[in-house]
């Protein structure tokens, strides 16, 4: 889509334009009715065309042909030419989407103009709408847990197909980073990825978002189906879309194909799909919430997206990541953690994953001093509840314990606590707990802790009766 088509029913006008076109570094291709015009679109798109609006001897004049190139190709700007212009036909040009309209005989100079503008516009559209599709770009995916390092090489294996990919994991644990991911990788990574946030669109409107428009008057709203056409479509959610357009949704994943909304023409599109979710799509069917046949469809290739919980270990590197991207994008200080601040990080609940770690990683850099560690008083205190909390030193639960079963109570949870910020390992959480390993091993045996593999990484738990042996 780099070329001009020149569409005139005059030899001369054509040949005169093409000449004085390539003269100025542009690639040409000309048509001499609408049937040769409408050919050399299918074969390739033009980057520009130049459009007479009178063409002896063809099916469509250049109306007929300005709407159909607008309806089928809304990105190709049109510049319309005639020598029977006048404002009524300038107007109708443009309400239909004609970037310009210039009257023979025309100024070459003007034209020249013109066709640059159009051009350098029709450039900024794209680009703006391929950043629009893409977000901020895609972000690094940070971590070596061996949970983390399962998700990699599970989304490194699915970058070779086109088989659809369920993600599925908790809120805020990076499932569109995922996706992004894939698309990166793949063959499909300079075509474009439209992601659709199933949850925010309101059902009313969501067959216009994803199907676009047909208007009465033939102009067309492109949907998000047809803007992710040759690259991926991704269903953010997917569980929040409406029933009605599941059934709708699930005939475009058989076809290939779907109609406009107002239209009646077939719009053919190649797409590879990847939907995600935080909800078990089994129980949503069970309740008639979600169609079963479009969850196989979808669900070919599933894949979990590990929560920070299993993958505690990754957090300071996250963290650190977090505030190299937010110096970079923000101006925010570039500030190093601290020993304690990382041990906090590591031992907090994190209900929002990796979203909420970076909210909390932003918030810090924003009230905190300009330089220097970020000490473990900086971050949020997971316990507290009101300003008063901190000051007692013993919970609850603990104060109503004799000594000895408080004691065990709490070198349970502490050593639990370790094992799960260490990633499992036993060796890493004796050197930081300040205990021989042998030793370690000992005490977790004697207070029945036992470690084991869950969602690829190795946790600390209370063991079963009779699995500490």
């Amino acid at each position: 889509m780099s070329d001009i088509l020149i569409v005139d029913d005059e030899k001369d006008i054509r040949v005169l334009v093409a000449d004085i076109l390539r003269d100025e570094g542009y690639s040409t291709r000309t048509a001499g009715s609408s049937d040769e015009c409408m050919s050399e679109i299918t074969a390739e798109p033009p980057g520009l065309m130049i459009l007479d609006i009178w063409l002896k001897d063809s099916a469509m004049d250049g109306i007929d042909i300005l709407k159909a190139v607008k309806r089928d190709r809304p990105e190709i700007p049109i510049v319309i030419i005639s020598g029977h212009g006048n404002i009524e036909i300038a107007v109708a040009a443009i309400k239909q989407g004609a970037y310009d309209f210039i009257q023979k005989p025309f100024n070459i100079d003007q034209l020249l103009v013109v066709i640059r503008r159009a051009m350098e516009t029709s450039k900024l559209r794209r680009e703006n709408t391929q950043l629009k599709r893409q977000g901020t770009g895609v972000d690094e995916m940070v971590g070596t847990a061996p949970s983390f390092k399962a998700l990699k090489s599970n989304l490194d294996k699915v970058t070779r197909s086109n088989g659809r990919v369920m993600l599925t994991g908790p809120a805020g644990s990076g499932k569109e980073l995922a996706a992004r991911y894939i698309h990166a990788r793949s063959d499909r990574a300079s075509a474009p990825f439209v992601s659709v946030s199933s949850a925010t669109i309101e059902a009313e409107r969501m067959e216009d978002v994803l199907f676009g428009r047909e208007r009465a008057d033939r102009t067309i709203e492109p949907g998000l189906l047809e803007q992710a056409n040759g690259g991926i479509l991704y269903f953010d959610e997917i569980a929040d879309m409406p029933i009605g357009t599941q059934t709708k949704i699930l005939k475009v994943l058989v076809d290939q194909r779907f109609q406009r909304v107002g239209g009646n023409s077939n719009v053919e599109v190649d797409l590879r799909v990847i939907s995600s979710t935080t909800r078990d799509l089994s129980y949503e069917i069970s309740e008639g919430r979600f169609r079963e046949e479009l969850f196989h469809r979808l669900n070919v290739v599933p894949i979990a997206v590990p929560g920070l919980t299993d993958r505690r270990e990754d957090i300071p590197e996250l963290a650190r990541h977090f505030i190299a991207a937010l110096n970079e994008s923000q101006g925010l200080p570039k500030r190093e953690l601290s020993e304690d601040a990382e041990a906090l990080l590591q031992t907090m609940d994190w209900p929002g994953n990796i979203r909420q770690l970076k909210n909390v990683i932003e918030r810090v850099l924003i009230l905190g001093p300009d330089s220097g560690e970020i000490a473990g008083d900086e971050l949020p205190d997971p316990s507290s509840t009101s300003a008063d909390a901190g000051t007692g030193l013993v919970t609850g639960a603990l104060a109503a314990l004799p000594l000895r079963e408080a004691r065990e109570l709490f070198e349970r949870e502490y050593l639990m606590t370790q094992i799960n910020r260490f990633g499992g390992n036993i060796s890493r959480t004796a050197n930081f707990v300040g205990m021989e390993r042998s030793a370690l091993h000992r005490k977790l045996k004697s207070l029945g802790v036992v470690t084991n593999v869950k969602s690829g990484a190795r946790v600390a738990q209370i063991a079963d009766e009779g699995q500490s042996d």
